[in-house]
């Protein structure tokens, strides 16, 4: 086990996480192909932080990677609707683009 995976876990387990870690722990489980944990972290997330604007992308990206379009358009729309809110235009393309993908 990688020694980074390893350190995000520990923080998750002992209730330390913070979203940076989260959305950490999510990115570390979707480079290892874990598709369900990196799903169920990114689930966790937005429940905690919902303002966790970058996460919307990658859980959008891997959702679509793993062939579930319907389940990734969720995601995208929402993280479009807070880029608009935001006013953050970089985001907002990004997202729009990943949305032609699913």
């Amino acid at each position: 086990m990688n020694k980074r995976l390893a350190f995000l876990e520990q923080l998750h387990n002992d209730g330390k996480a913070d979203s940076f870690a989260l959305y950490g722990l999510a990115m570390e489980y979707r480079k290892l192909e874990r598709t369900e944990d990196s799903l169920r972290t990114f689930e966790e997330l937005r429940e905690r932080d919902p303002d966790y604007l970058a996460m919307y992308l990658m859980a959008g990206q891997l959702l679509i990677e793993a062939g579930r379009g319907a389940d990734a358009r969720v995601w995208l729309e929402q993280g479009i609707a807070l880029a608009e809110r935001a006013g953050n235009g970089k985001a907002l393309g990004e997202l729009q683009d990943a949305l032609e993908d699913c």
